[in-house]
């Protein structure tokens, strides 16, 4: 733990830091206000059409995107005003919850945030496997390679980018590549979307399935809602932004929430518009253009992926690091072949399971049931309440136990819905299935 005079933070305190191998309070909040942004927008929003507006239609589909935007935002800035609550900067996740409930607190709360980020992990890697899977058929025909090898060639690629930028703040220039594939890819959906919807005949805008299946098909996509715009891994992004940590945080959180949605919104209602309840689940797979552009598209979506899905390992990367002493220069034997066997076989294990069951659909939706709803929603309005609680009126408390009440009750939902979703998948497609 290490201690420093922090004359810039709103308290003006002496502020602990945890000892870490990574980098922290080095960049911009507009910097790490692009890192949020790249998690909205990654090619994750290709799927929100069929994912999120079929199951809801027009009018569950727009109220919700714009209540999960409004939700989110304020669960995120609970988290963002603890992040030097009792003296102490929380850098991870885990060590804010520790600190306020103990140590079985800690512990519980770095498992639900591991199974978060390993299987958003496992989604990008299908999404960055099917976007490379979608620019091969459209210059071949056969039936030689299956998504799996697809998915094996995505998961090399993530593994070498991830030896190769050593920790979150090394992204620098990457981000704005970022930026440009997140661009490509939506303004071709987008422009070849609204093309296809202009010269179509009227589509059917009807939620699909039985009355039964709409129930969990409805639950299933607010799971989705939340994973859109939750990383589930807040603190560790803050811990990379200049003091004042949390003015500035906010700020980027401000830019995550406007400007950074507004690309998500255009391709998921385009794509809706166009295709109707018939929308599938990549929306690259439905549009009809010149093959040059659905190619720059897929591959735009495939490298923004292998970044996208870096920031999300980064917390695992840093517990490594930190755990065995990785410091110093990135290139330097011991921390080079550190990362090319942990890091490596890190991915590997992502890679087997993202190709075991490439189901993307389902893994959006299980991931929000399980761990996006209880780390963004329930526990940074019970953390805020606790920390809080000489500060809060009766009426602010109640309004914070209703909030954990509910998205207890929809965690419980979702879950059971999206296990609901997995056994369907489970017995149309096999193990290994090239969807």
């Amino acid at each position: 733990m290490t201690l420093i005079s922090n004359s810039d933070v709103e308290s003006h305190a002496d502020v602990q830091i945890p000892d870490t191998a990574h980098q922290i309070s080095t960049d911009s909040w507009f910097q790490v206000g692009f890192v949020l942004t790249t998690g909205i927008n990654s090619a994750y929003v290709l799927g929100y059409s069929g994912t999120i507006m079929v199951p809801l239609g027009w009018a569950g589909g727009v109220i919700g995107l714009i209540l999960a935007t409004a939700i989110s935002l304020y669960a995120n800035a609970l988290i963002a005003r603890l992040h030097e609550y009792g003296g102490t900067r929380h850098i991870r996740y885990r060590d804010l919850a520790g600190f306020i409930y103990g140590r079985k607190a800690y512990s519980l709360t770095w498992a639900l945030q591991y199974v978060n980020l390993f299987m958003i992990n496992a989604g990008y890697i299908i999404l960055a496997g099917s976007a490379l899977k979608a620019t091969y058929v459209l210059f071949r025909e056969d039936d030689g390679m299956k998504l799996p090898y697809f998915i094996g060639i995505a998961g090399f690629v993530c593994a070498m980018f991830a030896i190769c930028i050593p920790h979150l703040s090394a992204l620098g220039i990457w981000l704005g590549f970022s930026t440009v594939f997140s661009l490509v890819y939506i303004v071709i959906a987008f422009v070849l979307s609204i093309k296809d919807g202009i010269k179509s005949p009227p589509r059917d805008y009807s939620i699909p399935g039985t009355s039964t299946s709409k129930i969990s098909t409805t639950i299933g996509a607010s799971a989705n809602l939340v994973f859109a715009y939750n990383t589930g891994m807040l603190p560790e992004i803050q811990a990379t932004i200049r003091q004042p940590v949390v003015k500035n945080m906010m700020k980027a959180l401000y830019f995550q929430f406007t400007v950074g949605v507004l690309p998500l919104y255009l391709v998921t209602f385009a794509g809706y518009w166009a295709y109707g309840s018939s929308t599938a689940t990549y929306l690259m797979s439905d549009v009809n253009g010149p093959v040059w552009a659905k190619a720059m598209a897929n591959i735009a979506a495939f490298l923004q992926s292998v970044i996208a899905l870096h920031i999300f390992a980064s917390p695992m990367y840093e517990y490594l690091d930190t755990k065995y002493g990785i410091k110093g220069s990135a290139l330097a034997f011991k921390n080079l072949s550190f990362r090319v066997l942990v890091r490596g076989g890190y991915l590997t294990l992502n890679t087997f399971v993202s190709a075991l069951l490439p189901f993307l659909g389902d893994f959006m939706s299980l991931t929000g049931a399980i761990s996006t709803f209880p780390l963004t929603f329930i526990l940074a309005n019970h953390m805020y309440l606790v920390a809080n609680a000489n500060k809060l009126t009766s009426i602010q408390k109640l309004w914070h136990w209703i909030n954990i009440c509910f998205f207890a009750f929809m965690s419980v939902a979702a879950t059971i819905a999206a296990l609901r979703l997995i056994d369907l998948d489970s017995k149309t497609y096999h193990v290994f299935a090239d969807i």
